[in-house]
This record gives structure tokens, sequence and C-alpha cells, in this order.
């Protein structure tokens, strides 16, 4: 088992940054991905970014390519989603997650590939 903490989220206006970050524990060894999803309010939960937890490949929807940077430290456990030029659009709560198969790049944007969750961190931007 696997125990993801989110932190960092925040209010925020429209143009500026925000670094949640995510921190893992537990059965950290068998880790393969971790990712960040959305959900905003009345809408699907939607693939973010990730990252392969060994050779530090990264992945990204198309509305977040250029604005936001995935990135994880080996050492501390730890994921991070540096978010910039945020939009109103961004406003949803961000949910970290992680892959224990080594299958999970091949659809990485979906949310049955990830294995364990973290209970999400709001981030709000506003106009």
């Amino acid at each position: 088992q696997v125990q993801l903490v989110e932190s960092g989220g925040g209010l925020v206006q429209a143009g500026g940054s925000l670094r949640p970050s995510c921190v893992a524990s537990g059965r950290t060894s068998s880790m393969y991905g971790m990712a960040w999803f959305r959900q905003a309010p009345g809408q699907e939960r939607e693939f973010v970014a990730a990252i392969s937890w060994s050779r530090g490949y990264t992945y990204y929807t198309d509305s977040v390519k250029g604005r936001f940077t995935i990135s994880r430290d080996n050492a501390k456990n730890t994921v991070y989603l540096q978010m910039s030029s945020l939009k109103p659009e961004d406003t949803a709560v961000y949910y970290c997650a992680v892959a224990l198969r080594g299958s999970w790049s091949i659809n990485y944007r979906r949310p049955e590939e990830y294995d364990y969750w973290g209970e999400g961190t709001q981030v709000t931007v506003s106009s």
C-alpha cells in the first residue's frame, strides 16, 4: 500500500503560479509512475500530467503544455506540479495518483491505471 498526501494548493489570481506537491509513503519501492489529475465541480476527473518514477519521462494534457511542469524528487518520494500562467479554467481539486504496474504508461491518461490516490488539494484561480 502507498499513502499519498498533497499540499500546496490555494487561491491565486489569473496569471499567477502555484506548486502543489505530493509525498508518498509505504511501498514506494513499487512505484512506476505518478500523476496529477484534476476535477472541477460537476465534471469528470481529468488527466493533467504524469511522470515515470525511474527515468523521469513526462506526459501532459494539451491544455497545460507550456504552462505546467511535473517533476519528482526520488530521494524524498515527492512529485511536484509547477503551475504557471494559471487561468480560471484551471480551478479544480488536484489529485495525486501512483501507478504500481509497469504497464501504466500505455494508458497513462486513464484513472484506472493508478492504484492509489491522495485526498486532493484545492486550486482556485480568480479572474
